[in-house]
């Protein structure tokens, strides 16, 4: 199998030879294809380098900025089917958040009596130094408003389970790491619209309640039912049994809304604000029904929780696909300089939340942690929300770029900082548990 991958590297030199024949002789039809093959011969190919093997998830989203850049119509509509519309990003984004929330545990929040001061500190620098990193870098490169906004957006955002993957790559404290992803995950449908309006509603139009609803949507929902199936597995046979009577009269709910249910309700409310808070209810139910049917498919095929992370992956690697294609024309005039601000952005993340904690008396271990947590954003949630909007073209293109360099540039640190380990307190077993079975970042 080795030797398979070895060969995807020589495939990819002479991709890239082709690909440098076709732009010097502009043979658009030599050149295309040769630079997708390049990256995709990549991709498969540093599983053959043990160095760069941490690096294949990145370059799989490399894939797809490439493939979106060279075949932009492909990515925007297959068929019939509209693949920006606002619906399925939704759904392919809680597809993310799932994969995300199968990595975390109840047992998770047990860590906050613990690291109470490095929780405070670390979610005071996320939703600090970020968004006002953006405002800056949005003030100083002179971006087109949406895309200003997509910028500021991305730096409003929780962080996400890439920063937990680059912690634990670091040996850095690692209970700290993911109270502090899940502390800011549940600040997120608040603190992300607040901060949105804040520092760019003169950039675009935030209104707030919507957003906190689609935010609730795209990560509390998803989060919420696999927390449900983490419950499930130690539940004593009384909660069972209420959880699977929930869950029944919510089957019976979700049917019922497309039959009729849903059109009387809507014409006896009092306000939009009213069906919003309907939508959402109906939107916890469906948490609880697909918490329970993943719960029972999961004790059946006990291997899905393992597969669950690289749906996850290729739910990002899709959107990612998608935004670059809806902004390709944008990124031709700015995507150098989206790339700077990224690199700009994410250096700042790493430097202030580092040096904040040590500031305020952390230990190295967990300033190192902080760093992580504040420098990686959750692009899939910042896509989620434009596409909500519609404008995954200007304010989503932010996240396309960023994401993948924060990859990159967290894979560096955490290596960087793994090969000089400071001896940090014992931490919780149980919390190393999920994310050492994660796959490579």
């Amino acid at each position: 199998m080795n030797r398979l991958f070895q060969l995807c590297l020589v495939l990819a030199g002479l991709a890239v030879v082709a690909l440098v024949i076709g732009i010097s002789q502009h043979q658009a039809a030599l050149w295309q294809p040769a630079a997708v093959a390049a990256a995709v011969a990549v991709a498969l190919g540093l599983k053959a380098v043990p160095a760069l093997r941490s690096y294949q998830y990145t370059a799989w989203i490399v894939v797809a900025v490439v493939a979106g850049m060279v075949y932009p119509d492909a990515f925007k509509q297959w068929g019939g089917v509209d693949l920006r519309h606002k619906w399925l990003i939704l759904v392919v984004v809680q597809l993310v958040m799932f994969g995300m929330g199968i990595q975390m545990s109840i047992r998770d929040f047990s860590g906050l009596a613990s690291t109470g001061k490095g929780v405070v500190i670390g979610l005071l620098c996320h939703f600090s130094v970020m968004p006002l990193m953006g405002l800056l870098l949005t003030k100083v490169f002179h971006f087109e408003p949406e895309i200003a906004a997509g910028i500021v957006l991305i730096g409003s955002c929780s962080s996400g389970l890439a920063s937990n993957v680059m912690v634990y790559l670091a040996r850095a404290n690692m209970v700290l790491s993911v109270v502090i992803t899940a502390m800011a995950t549940l600040a997120a449908p608040f603190l992300t619209p607040l901060l949105l309006k804040l520092l760019a509603g003169t950039l675009i139009e935030v209104k707030f309640v919507s957003m906190m609803m689609e935010i609730i949507k795209i990560v509390l929902v998803p989060i919420m039912a696999a927390l449900l199936h983490d419950y499930l597995k130690t539940a004593p046979a009384r909660g069972r049994r209420t959880v699977g009577l929930v869950a029944g009269a919510g089957v019976l709910w979700l049917a019922a809304l497309p039959l009729g249910l849903w059109a009387a309700l809507a014409q006896r409310l009092p306000s939009p604000e009213a069906g919003q808070t309907l939508e959402i209810f109906s939107f916890l139910v469906a948490a609880v029904v697909v918490g329970v049917l993943y719960h029972q498919l999961a004790k059946n095929l006990p291997k899905i929780d393992g597969v669950m992370p690289y749906l996850s992956m290729g739910g990002i690697i899709y959107f990612t696909a998608v935004t670059t294609a809806a902004g390709h024309d944008n990124l031709l005039r700015v995507g150098f300089l989206l790339f700077l601000a990224s690199v700009l952005h994410n250096a700042a993340g790493y430097f202030f939340g580092y040096w904040l904690s040590r500031l305020f008396g952390l230990d190295v271990n967990s300033a190192r942690t902080v760093a992580f947590e504040v420098g990686l954003q959750n692009g899939g949630m910042a896509s989620g929300l434009a596409g909500s909007m519609g404008k995954l073209g200007t304010v989503g293109l932010p996240a396309a770029v960023f994401s993948p360099w924060m990859n990159i540039s967290g894979s560096i640190l955490a290596n960087y900082w793994r090969k000089r380990p400071v001896i940090a307190p014992a931490e919780a077993p149980e919390m190393l548990y999920s994310v050492a079975h994660l796959p490579e970042a």
